[in-house]
């Protein structure tokens, strides 16, 4: 074998993917050695002793022949073919078990690659030599696949692929159908792109090329005459006259001889090109088939236009003169009080002094038009409009006000009472959705006895659908049910609905419109998706799912989702790059259920976080109304049963909902907001403002008059989808809703948006948070979302309480600002109060002054002041368990309302309470309040000095002095819920409440639980930060510090179990990873586990116990070793802490040294806050701190230096004397009795379950 053909050899391996090429080039190697005869030559029969020569010749040489074809095909195939193919016997065989296994493949690459070639576009702006390189690249792929394209069609659809600015060329070449070679094709197209750029920018011929050749022909008539009339008259003597011309006011000629009544006798037969620039009304719109774009000379009428820049369009008149369009858009053309005409990308030129409309736009979008004394437009054989032959032009017929067309296109949106006749009534119930589908309903049977009438002007609808009319073509359609499916994804959407999700995936069929929607938390969903709703469908109908279609989205893409496609026989069909179109009954969906959801929102007052329920009613609708798509209801066509509408209401309206249990005096219904329909079971969702709940219901008496009669337009609903990803979540399936959708298979492309991703800096990853990620609180950031809120009575009483408790206290003074002054701004800050259940208790609003605009110096001098520290709190609330002491909570109101100021502050109004005709005074702060620098510090000295005052009767004497509310036995503290047993005198304290607002805020509510919060093995470094451009994004949108934060809250009040794993985590919030992250979700998943602990005080000896404990160098980036330590009271734990040291130690003894001298430092504090309170008995004793380090047990009582321990910084050493002074002793302790060291590093379920017993958790 010769080396060439040993380089075919080792060039040309058989994957899979390159099946064609390969079997080509392995055909050519074959036939090159002589052996291809032996794939079509069947094997002679094996020679015996009778046999001539010949034929043992014949079997001898096919058998070579045989054996060299199997040697060069399973070398040119990859090792796994070579495995499933040693066993066959014959080169034939091979071939077709290969053929067998890739000619499906092939075919399917085939025609992914003519369809990539017939979908190919040249981009604005792109080189033309580049796009046909690229059109070739596409067709060399599809041939060498096994597509057989003739040169003429190849031709065509090249010239089809080049962008509007060569509409002239296809012109062209469509009217001459000159023969083309690919080169000479991309010849003449570089010509025509250098004529393109000469004009600057992109022209546009407005003037037809007959109409053109015509005006130049009379042109140069005038020019040859003007050259004969000399010679004729050369021997006339001309005189100048000295008159005026009567017609034109010129001299130098009479009337009859005036250029300008000639040129007005040829009028009519010259071209449009002088015509343009005279005046006319701007109603008038003028056909004309020779213009290849809209024009306007005037901005009404424009619906949505976008300016442009000089020469960045530029329009060529029929004379070669260059105008510029100043901005494109389009126009709405109202033909008469019901009948339009939408013109899609209208040039605006001020220069014109007509409006023109382009017969080959028209034509782009369905319409056609014929020509004669009149004009008619029609499309699918239905007259949409005509005009009239007037000089010449074509004028379109319109009989409407232009007064009209101004209050349409800009409608007014005062507020207003609408109408409540029954076809109102049913638009709001189903979605408000079209006359049109209404009058389907009514013909079809389930509205049978509803009277339409005209719909008035539904302001929602203009608010939620308002948009760009577009026009789209039909396609092949399904025959049958899951012949085809169409499935798109939307999302992220701006704002998070509740429950945390983001996304929303539609299933669509295509042959009834009957579809599926699934609320998603992130894009990864899609898949779990798919399989859920097949398996549902194909139960349901007994029928397999053929077809799929979708975009390009990586959702799809993936190889999980297209083996499992395979596997199951389905058809994949995706659209092609930057052509949405092609999956344009997906993207109308979209398109269709946002516009619904706007729509019901805009009229409902709930928050805009509802839109998932919003969505899930306007599926559901959309599954049982009509569709210009199909003859029937997509519900009549999926099930064969007409839909019933009878349960229908309207989104967001009040109902009065049935209690379960009530007492016999207790009112047996509350009041409840309407937001959907389950598919689960037959009944109603409703939404309770009281217990921010959603439940369902069957009894319930729906206030629909009322809510119709009562409504207020709304301010502006902002419900997009957005560029990028969101923040990861645990997924929970979700129940799908169905639907249907009126949609057509094309729809032009979408505008291009700017992709570019905005950024916050690393430093601030994750340090905020909107409101919209609080699910369960939506508490309103502002006076007007408060107000727009569906508890605005509730805020609106809680501000009414405020302002009269200002008032009670003298709080502030009305003046007139002094010159000089700057006011400091205030606003309101609203906050729902639960009680130990989670259910809202009260609404409280506050005033607050925004205090950082204050100067220091000027507006206040000192602002600090004493607070309680929640490890005080937990050792005070072991004494009492201990002693049963009683425990009372009072809160003072308003408390900083109390404080005197020495200042002199001033301070804007309060939004919503401005004085009448006192608009221009502010208010003199008189007293403290919520928000100044001193605030706290002014209440404090105001009620320290009424404590000390006062020896008897603290809690009456306060109720007297101060407007108190006495709350009774503490129950509530901080957010810690106390519970108390006075029989075992127990004392516990309990976070559930917490830990699920937490779980529910960053959405692991539904997560699985996990059993450490901390898991031995794993490391953590600042080496795992994000490694590529989509980890930074995924990280970018996590809130990492906010749920460390959050964590670290739970862990200071009453979980020590997670102290260590908070410790090491906060570490990292700088520049967090996934691995970071992920260590902070196990966190969050243990205290779903253990959300019913509790840190109990089991009322023992009131002897303080310390226990200290230390790593070695754990952390592997600074070599640093973490500090434990845990303090006992009465049975539980009231001190704990776990630290990185702040120095590197050497050796295990240095680090447990270390550990214990910051441990003793505690233990200092506690025993001298015992002997303060003078109620602990045992309080001037020794604390004992044990440590299961018998060097650094040694050394903190040694009183020289060591060599081994002479480095220890000298600060350290302060150990020693606290135990010479006798307020500690260092005993040692075995390690497995060591209660501290779960606060250095992660241990075992067992050991670690046993530890927290101990310390009462």
């Amino acid at each position: 074998m010769t080396p060439s053909l040993m380089n075919i050899l080792k060039d040309n391996t058989l994957t899979g993917d390159n099946y064609v090429t390969w079997k080509r080039k392995i055909g050519l190697l074959l036939q090159s050695e002589k052996h291809k005869f032996v794939l079509t030559t069947p094997k002679p029969p094996a020679p015996n002793n009778e046999s001539s020569i010949m034929c043992r010749d014949e079997y001898e040489q096919w058998k070579t022949s045989d054996d060299m074809a199997k040697c060069y095909i399973m070398a040119t195939i990859s090792d796994v073919l070579q495995q499933q193919h040693e066993g066959m016997e014959s080169a034939a065989d091979i071939m077709m078990s290969l053929e067998e296994m890739f000619a499906m493949k092939s075919r399917t690459t085939k025609r992914e690659a003519v369809t990539a070639f017939m979908n190919l576009r040249m981009k604005p702006g792109q080189a033309v030599k580049d796009h046909m390189m690229k059109v070739i690249a596409h067709l060399n792929i599809a041939e060498l696949h096994g597509a057989e394209i003739d040169g003429e069609t190849k031709i065509d659809m090249v010239v089809n692929s080049l962008s509007d600015s060569f509409d002239q060329f296809k012109l062209d070449y469509t009217l001459n159908k000159k023969e083309y070679t690919l080169q000479g094709l991309m010849q003449d197209v570089q010509s025509a792109e250098k004529i393109l750029v000469k004009g600057k920018g992109q022209e546009i011929h407005m003037v037809g090329k007959v109409a053109t050749v015509k005006a130049r022909q009379k042109v140069k008539k005038q020019q040859k005459k003007k050259q004969l009339g000399p010679i004729k008259k050369e021997t006339k003597k001309v005189t100048k006259i000295k008159g005026k011309c009567f017609l034109c006011g010129e001299k130098g000629h009479w009337k009859r001889n005036c250029p300008k009544s000639q040129n007005k006798k040829e009028e009519g037969n010259l071209n449009y090109l002088e015509t343009c620039f005279l005046a006319d009304s701007t109603d008038s719109w003028i056909i004309d088939s020779g213009a290849t774009n809209h024009v306007c000379y005037s901005l009404q009428g424009f619906q949505e236009r976008r300016k442009l820049s000089k020469n960045e369009i530029n329009l060529r008149l029929g004379n070669g003169t260059l105008v510029s369009a100043s901005a494109v858009g389009d126009i709405r053309v109202y033909l008469d009080s019901r009948r339009h005409l939408d013109l899609i990308d209208v040039y605006y030129v001020p220069q014109f002094k007509r409006n023109l409309i382009s017969v080959s736009c028209l034509n782009k979008f369905g319409y056609s038009v014929t020509f004669n004394k009149v004009f008619i437009i029609s499309k699918n054989d239905k007259i949409i409009c005509q005009g009239t032959l007037e000089n010449g032009l074509y004028f379109l017929h319109r009989n409407i006000s232009h007064s009209l067309d101004t209050e349409i296109t800009e409608p007014n949106h005062k507020r207003v009472k609408l109408s409540t006749d029954e076809t109102y009534l049913w638009h709001l119930r189903l979605g408000h959705i079209n006359l049109n589908r209404i009058k389907r309903l009514v013909c079809d049977g389930p509205l049978s006895d509803l009277k339409v009438d005209d719909l008035p002007t539904c302001e929602s609808c203009l608010e939620g659908k308002m948009t760009k009319r577009t026009f789209s073509a039909k396609g092949a359609r399904a025959t049958e049910c899951l012949g085809l499916i169409h499935t798109d994804v939307c999302g992220p959407m701006s704002i998070q609905a509740r429950g945390g999700y983001e996304y929303f995936i539609t299933f669509t069929d295509d042959y009834s419109r009957f579809g599926y929607v699934y609320l998603m938390r992130h894009k990864s969903d899609a898949f779990d998706m798919f399989k859920a709703f097949k398996a549902e469908v194909e139960n349901q109908l007994e029928k397999h799912i053929k077809i799929l279609r979708s975009d390009r989205g990586g959702e799809y893409l993936s190889g999980e989702f297209q083996q499992y496609l395979i596997d199951n026989g389905i058809v994949s069909q995706f659209s092609a790059p930057g052509t949405p179109q092609q999956n344009g009954v997906a993207e109308r969906r979209n398109r269709t259920l946002l516009d619904m959801v706007r729509s019901m929102l805009s009229y409902s007052t709930l928050p805009i976080s509802f839109w998932g329920y919003a969505l899930q009613t306007a599926i559901y609708i959309l599954n049982d109304v009509p569709s210009k798509s199909v003859p029937k209801t997509p519900h009549e066509l999926w099930t064969g049963r007409k839909p019933s509408l009878q349960h229908l209401r309207i989104f967001g309206c009040p109902a009065h909902v049935l209690k379960g249990k009530t007492e016999k005096m207790e009112s047996r219904s509350e009041t409840c907001i309407f937001v959907g329909y389950p598919k689960e079971t037959k009944g109603y969702y409703f939404y309770s403002p009281s217990d921010l709940k959603v439940f369902v219901s069957t009894n319930a008496k729906f206030l629909e008059k009322d809510y119709m009669n009562d409504f207020v337009p709304r301010s502006r609903i902002v419900l997009n989808e957005m560029s990028g990803d969101t923040i990861p979540r645990e997924v929970t399936q979700p129940n799908p809703i169905v639907s249907s959708d009126p949609t057509q298979d094309q729809q032009p492309t979408i505008p291009r948006r700017s992709g570019r991703v905005r950024t916050q800096p690393e430093r601030y990853i994750g340090l905020g948070e909107s409101v919209e990620n609080l699910p369960d609180d939506d508490d309103p950031y502002t006076y007007k979302e408060a107000m727009e809120d569906v508890d605005s009575r509730h805020w609106q009483k809680a501000m009414q309480s405020e302002i009269e408790s200002m008032f009670d206290n003298k709080v502030w003074s009305l003046v007139d600002l002094p010159k000089g002054i700057k006011p400091i701004g205030c606003k309101w800050v609203y906050k729902r109060k639960r009680g130990m259940d989670g259910k809202v208790e009260t609404f409280k609003a506050r005033l607050v002054a925004k205090g950082y605009t204050q100067k220091e110096g000027i507006d206040y001098e000192e602002t600090f002041s004493p607070v309680a520290m929640l490890k005080s709190i937990r050792i005070l609330l072991s004494i009492a368990a201990s002693l049963d002491l009683e425990i009372w909570q009072m809160d003072v109101k308003t408390a900083f309302l109390n404080g005197s100021l020495d200042e002199s502050i001033y301070m804007m109004q309060p939004e919503g309470f401005i004085e009448k005709g006192q608009v221009d005074k502010v208010c003199k702060l008189q007293k403290s309040i919520y928000g100044l620098k001193q605030a706290s510090r002014s209440w404090n000295i105001r009620f320290d000095q009424a404590v000390k005052g006062v020896l008897t009767s603290v809690k009456e004497w306060l109720a007297k002095q101060f407007d108190m509310k006495d709350l009774g036995e503490a129950s509530f503290i901080l957010g810690i819920q106390v519970i108390r047993d006075r029989k075992n005198r127990t004392i516990a304290l309990s976070q559930a409440s917490y830990i699920d607002k937490i779980l529910s805020r960053f959405s692991m509510q539904d997560s699985k639980k996990g059993m450490l919060p901390f898991r031995h093995g794993i490391k953590l470094s600042k080496e795992q930060v994000p490694k590529n451009e989509h980890e930074e994004q995924f990280m970018s949108r996590v809130p990492y510090a906010s749920a460390v934060g959050s964590l670290m809250y739970a862990m200071l009040c009453t979980r020590p179990n997670i102290c260590f794993a908070v410790g090491i985590v906060s570490r990292f919030q700088s520049k967090p990873g996934p691995d970071h992250w992920t260590a902070v979700k196990h966190i969050f998943k243990y205290l779903k586990r253990t959300r019913d602990n509790m840190l109990v005080y089991s009322g023992g000896d009131l002897v303080p116990v310390g226990y200290t404990d230390s790593d070695f160098q754990s952390d592997s980036d600074s070599r640093k070793s973490t500090s434990g330590a845990v303090f006992t009271i009465g049975g539980g734990a009231v001190i704990w802490r776990s630290i990185k040291q702040s120095c590197i130690a050497d050796s295990t003894m240095e680090a447990e040294y270390v550990a214990a001298c910051e441990a003793a430092k505690e233990a200092v504090w506690l025993r001298q806050f015992l002997i303060d309170l003078e109620v602990v008995p045992s309080a001037n004793k020794q604390i004992t701190i044990y440590c299961d380090n018998s060097g650094a047990v040694a050394n903190s009582k040694e009183p020289r230096s060591h060599k081994r321990g002479k480095h220890i910084e000298r600060k350290y050493h302060l150990l020693r004397e606290i135990v010479q002074r006798g307020d500690v002793t260092i005993t040692k302790i075995a390690s497995a009795e060591n209660l501290a060291d779960p606060f250095t590093k992660a241990l075992p379920q067992k050991s670690f379950d046993g530890h927290l017993e101990n310390m009462g958790l």
